[in-house]
């Protein structure tokens, strides 16, 4: 572990846990009028294992870091750097759902 802050530490520590390239993980800290801001690089291949299905491990793992960051009083978000080279592509827009009515026109009564 570095001998970083508790929240960079703490978040180093999870993530290392998580990935299948521990060697590769880098948290960088730099704080601002805005708080704290945490800067994840892992290897391009443990990038699924650090965002999961939908985005659940991240925001879990975002979750975490704010409650340390509460404890010691500071405000700290999270930012996943995307690898280079990275050819995921942009997520998409779902266009909104016609309103459906509920049926009520096709009982003849």
């Amino acid at each position: 572990m570095t001998n970083g802050t508790p929240d960079q530490e703490f978040l180093e520590y999870i993530i290392k846990s998580l990935v299948d390239n521990p060697e590769d993980v880098s948290v960088d800290r730099r704080v601002d009028e805005m708080g704290v801001l945490l800067s994840l690089r892992v290897n391009p291949e443990d990038m699924g294992q650090i965002i999961g299905k939908a985005g659940s491990t991240a925001r879990a793992i975002r979750n975490l870091v704010r409650i340390v960051g509460l404890k010691n009083h500071a405000r700290v978000n999270l930012k996943i750097e995307e690898p280079e080279g990275s050819t995921r592509p942009a997520p998409e827009r779902k266009a909104p759902e016609p309103e459906r009515s509920e049926g009520l026109e096709d009982l003849k009564i």
